[in-house]
């Protein structure tokens, strides 16, 4: 069975570039030039995965994404940024976006990370890779519980709400407290890509996590920087 891609992009140079090379890939593919035809397609055809360019009439691909997680549509999204566009591009990725590309890219790129995003968040994705979770466990270290089965994080028995990556990552550094987790690593342990050697997408994800989880941001207590190497979760 061929996945199904919903291109949103409001310049046609674009959708007709992107289209060519999915359908080469045998990907079945639907077009959408705004933000509202984009909601009304991903109803209709029910797509595996979106690529969504942030700058688009109507509605902008920030907000698209943010209904998308609202609604909680189980598609992978994909958006395309220009370069001088970082903050919208952490904000998307905060919003629950899977990957992002920078315009002007390759058409051998793209196919590459659609197909990278697409075995991390199938169903039918080969899980000899990813983080393999108990049922039912849960990780419990100086006050933070991480709810594997649950799906949820407190601290000192407070809630804490934390977007899918930012329990990824949390899940993955307490997994191994005490142990010193390159940045790489963690991109291909949850991320499943190597977003070209940008790392900055974990130091995002570890800045955020470190608002909700420590009681001092700035002296971190779960999560330790090692300079020049990664990340560290504080051991038992």
């Amino acid at each position: 069975m061929a996945y199904k891609v919903l291109v949103v992009d409001d310049e046609k140079s674009i959708v007709r570039l992107l289209t060519f090379n999915l359908e080469k890939e045998g990907f079945i593919t639907f077009q959408a030039g705004n933000g509202e035809e984009a909601l009304r397609l991903l109803n209709d055809q029910k797509p595996d995965l979106v690529i969504l360019d942030l700058m688009l009439p109507v509605m902008d691909g920030l907000e698209v994404c943010r209904r998308i997680r609202q609604e909680g549509h189980p598609v992978a999204i994909i958006m395309l940024t220009a370069k001088d566009q970082e903050i919208d591009r952490v904000l998307g990725l905060e919003l629950g976006a899977d990957d992002y590309m920078i315009k002007p890219f390759s058409p051998r790129e793209l196919i590459a990370r659609v197909k990278a995003v697409l075995r991390r968040t199938s169903v039918r994705e080969d899980t000899s890779r990813q983080e393999q979770r108990e049922p039912g466990e849960k990780i419990s270290i100086d006050g933070l519980v991480i709810d594997a089965g649950k799906h949820e994080v407190t601290v000192n028995g407070k809630p804490v709400e934390v977007t899918l990556k930012e329990f990824e990552l949390l899940y993955v550094l307490a997994r191994h407290a005490g142990k010193v987790m390159t940045r790489d690593t963690l991109l291909n342990n949850i991320w499943d890509y190597a977003f070209d050697g940008d790392t900055r997408i974990v130091d995002v994800h570890v800045s955020h996590l470190r608002e909700k989880i420590e009681a001092n941001p700035k002296k971190p207590v779960y999560i330790k920087t090692v300079r020049g190497v990664g990340y560290k979760f504080k051991g038992d």
